[in-house]
C-alpha cells in the first residue's frame, strides 16, 4: 500500500484554505481509495514547524514515512521536499504566485491576450467604482459574493463595510473547463465544458489548452470563465486542487466522459510515483 502524505498549512494568507483542502483530500482518499493508498497527515503550523501524527518532525524524516507527498501547503515547502528527493504533487512557484495574486495573473494574461474582469480592492467610494466601470458589479465581502445593480445599493454596502472587492460584472455564458495533463493518452486532456454550443465548446477547449500551457499547471487545472457574446472569454478564476465533494462540477464533468473522481486522484498520484 502506497503512503500518501498530505502536506497542508504553512505560513501565508492561505493557511486556512490549505488546511481545508488538505483535510478534504485525507477524507476522500480514506473513504474511496483506502485499498490502494494510506493518507498521512503532515501539518505545518504558522511558525513553520512540521508535524506528523500531532508530533513535531524534521522534513528529512519524511523520507521513511511516506512514498509521495500531495502538497497543498505554502509553495516554499516544495523546495524542501525536493531537496530530499520526495516525489510530490505540487505547483511551480510561478503558478502559485499567479493563483494567489489576481493582479499578477491579470498582468500575465493580458500579455497573452486573455481577458480578466476589472476590479477595485477597498475602493474609496461608490463614485470611484462607478467612474472605473459601470453597474452591475460583483461585490465580494470575505467569502460572500453578491451582484449589485444600482449605485445606491453599492453605497449602502460600502457604508457598512470598507474591506470589500468590487469587480466588473460580465454578461454572458458562465462555464468551467477542467484540464488533466497526460490523461487517456493525451498530452492535455480537456473535459468538455457545459452550457455552450458546439462551436463555443471548441473555442473554450482551445482557449483552456493555451491557458494551461502558459500557466504551466503540472497536474490539474480548472478555469472558470464567462463567454461574452461580443468581447469573448473572460477568465474569472483558476484553481489547481480538484474539488472532491460529491456532485461537484468536476465529478459531473468526469461522468460525462465515462470517468470517476477516483480515476483522476489515482492518475495524479501515479503520475509522480
Amino acid at each position: 500500500m502506497k503512503r500518501v502524505g498530505i502536506l497542508r498549512g504553512g505560513k501565508g494568507k492561505d493557511y486556512q484554505k490549505s488546511i481545508k483542502e488538505g483535510g478534504n483530500l485525507i477524507v476522500y482518499i480514506s473513504e474511496n481509495l483506502r485499498e490502494k493508498y494510506k493518507p498521512v497527515d503532515i501539518f505545518i503550523d504558522k511558525d513553520g514547524v512540521w508535524h506528523l501524527g500531532g508530533l513535531p518532525i524534521l522534513p528529512s524524516d519524511l523520507v521513511h514515512k511516506v512514498d509521495i507527498v500531495w502538497n497543498v501547503a505554502h509553495p516554499s515547502s516544495a523546495s524542501i521536499l525536493q531537496s530530499f528527493n520526495i516525489p510530490q504533487i505540487n505547483q511551480s512557484h510561478f503558478y502559485s504566485a499567479l493563483e494567489n495574486s489576481r493582479e499578477m495573473l491579470r498582468t500575465h494574461l493580458n500579455s497573452i491576450g486573455v481577458n480578466m474582469t476589472r476590479y477595485i480592492v477597498a475602493p474609496r467610494s461608490a463614485r470611484a467604482v462607478h467612474e472605473k466601470f459601470p453597474a452591475p458589479w460583483v461585490v465580494k465581502v470575505g467569502n460572500e459574493i453578491e451582484v449589485v445593480k444600482t449605485f445606491d445599493e453599492l453605497t449602502t454596502i460600502m457604508n457598512k463595510v470598507s474591506n470589500i472587492i468590487v469587480e466588473e460584472f460580465i454578461e454572458g455564458k458562465p462555464s468551467a473547463v477542467h484540464v488533466i495533463p497526460n490523461f487517456r493518452e493525451e498530452d492535455i486532456y480537456v473535459l468538455p465544458p457545459d452550457n455552450l454550443s458546439k462551436g463555443e465548446k471548441d473555442q473554450a477547449i482551445k482557449f483552456t489548452k493555451q491557458l494551461h500551457q502558459h500557466l504551466g499547471a503540472k497536474h490539474y487545472l480548472k478555469a472558470d470563465f464567462t463567454l461574452h457574446p461580443k468581447r469573448g472569454f473572460f477568465l474569472t478564476n483558476i484553481t489547481s486542487t480538484p474539488d472532491l465533494r460529491p456532485h461537484s462540477h468536476l465529478e459531473d464533468s468526469l461522468h460525462s466522459v465515462g470517468a470517476k473522481l477516483h480515476h483522476l486522484v489515482e492518475h495524479m498520484i501515479e503520475s509522480v510515483s
